[in-house]
This record gives C-alpha cells, sequence and structure tokens, in this order.
C-alpha cells in the first residue's frame, strides 16, 4: 500500500527557479505551479508567450539584478527561490581538465548561485520572508572523482547556504540546501556510462533519483511545514550519504 504524499497550498506566492526549463528545476517549478504558485522561470533556454519565463544567464550579474527587479515589479515580490542552474561537465583528472571549462563549472554552480541570492535577497528582507532552496550535490560533500570542479563548485554551495543561513535566520527568510546523489536527468548524458554506474553501484538502494523525489523536498522547504530548519543540508542519495 503506498503512503500519501503531502500537499501544499502556495496560492498567492511567487516562486523563481533557476534553471527550470529543464531536469530538476522544471519538476520543482511544475510541482510548485501545481500547488497554486506563480513559478517564473529564469534559464538560458527560456521564453514563453505567458511571460513567466526569462533567459537569464546566471553568471552574468548584470542580466540577474535585471531579471529579479523585472520579477518583482511584475508580480510584487519573490516568495521562493529555488536554485537549481547547473552543469557537470566532463568526467577527467583534474590535470586533465580544460581550465576554462573547471572555471565555467565554478561560475555556473557556484558563482550563479551567490549572483541570484544577491539579487533576490533584498527584496525578500524588504518583504520579511522567504524560502531559498540551493540545488546541491552529494559530490559536494564526498568529493567526487574525476569531477574536481562540479564536487568543488558544490561543496561551495552548501558552505554559501550555511553562511546565508546564519546572517537570515532572525529575518524571516530559511535558506536550506538539497544534496541529491545522481538524478535521472539530462545532466548524466554530460557524464560517461561507466561514471553513472559507478554512481548507482554506490547507491544502497541501487538505483538514481528521479526528479519528483528531489522536487517534493523543494516543496516541503518552501513550505510553512519547513520552519526551524535554516542553513541546512538535506540528503538524497538513497541511503548512500554517511555524513
Amino acid at each position: 500500500m503506498a503512503y500519501a504524499k503531502a500537499h501544499y497550498d502556495f496560492a498567492g506566492k511567487v516562486a523563481v527557479v533557476t534553471g527550470g526549463a529543464s531536469g530538476i528545476g522544471a519538476e520543482a517549478g511544475r510541482q510548485l505551479r501545481e500547488a497554486g504558485a506563480t513559478v517564473v522561470v529564469w534559464d538560458l533556454g527560456a521564453g514563453n508567450a505567458a511571460g513567466t519565463a526569462f533567459k537569464v544567464d546566471v553568471t552574468d550579474r548584470a542580466g540577474v539584478d535585471k531579471a529579479a527587479f523585472d520579477t518583482a515589479a511584475r508580480w510584487g515580490g519573490i516568495d521562493f527561490l529555488v536554485n537549481s542552474a547547473g552543469f557537470a561537465g566532463p568526467t577527467v583528472p583534474l590535470d586533465a581538465y580544460d581550465p576554462a571549462a573547471w572555471t565555467r563549472i565554478v561560475d555556473v554552480n557556484l558563482v550563479g548561485v551567490y549572483n541570484v541570492c544577491r539579487a533576490v535577497v533584498p527584496l525578500m528582507r524588504q518583504a520579511g520572508q522567504g524560502r531559498i532552496v540551493n540545488i546541491a550535490s552529494l559530490a559536494g560533500k564526498e568529493g567526487t572523482p574525476n569531477a574536481s570542479a562540479y564536487s568543488a563548485a558544490k561543496a561551495g554551495v552548501l558552505a554559501l547556504t550555511k553562511s546565508l543561513g546564519k546572517e537570515l535566520a532572525t529575518t524571516g527568510i530559511l535558506v536550506n540546501a538539497i544534496a541529491p546523489a545522481a538524478v535521472r536527468t539530462a545532466i548524466l548524458e554530460q557524464m560517461s556510462p561507466a561514471h553513472v554506474q559507478t554512481m548507482i553501484d554506490k547507491s544502497p538502494m541501487q538505483r538514481l533519483g528521479e526528479p519528483n523525489e528531489v522536487a517534493a523536498m523543494v516543496a516541503w522547504l518552501c513550505s510553512g511545514s519547513c520552519s526551524f530548519n535554516t542553513g541546512a543540508v538535506f540528503d538524497l542519495s538513497g541511503g548512500r550519504a554517511t555524513y
């Protein structure tokens, strides 16, 4: 007999989801929208007739600032921020990395989170409330071999989450991170099959995570049921995480 899933009422809430055009971000946006939130996608591949998506490169600080201004001007503010934009890049030993590729991975996965938080946090401060959910990775805790840039960037996201969570702890804004193991998205296509199989083999559940499982945790972290968690890291690893 299946367990019942949680249901949320996010009517009247505005959620920004970076990287929301595909993968985990798209599923997070779908679940938030299904619960009544207005979801605004910031993504390089975004753009739609309804005007609820902006083409945003999270490494472009001026573009991020403009998207934050335009979103708040149109919908009155930003209640939820889900930082899901990212990419894995090649899986090669550190000394075999193209330095430009290494830097780009860190810029998108870590500096991009800083740029977006920098633009959105003042809006949340003004409102006296908000929820920020950063999609990190178990790689940021374990340090995945042949993924030094991605691991380092995601470790940075975890530390940023802890730092920002403490900074905002008395403001009504909660900042938390999710650290998934391998999830079945297109990002896995950037990795070698052997690398993906290694990640599956490390999972006690012997499977990949699913985007809807990550999105369900995003929804809880955005909800009123999450009230005494900030600067926290939530594992989503099928039992793989050991600390």
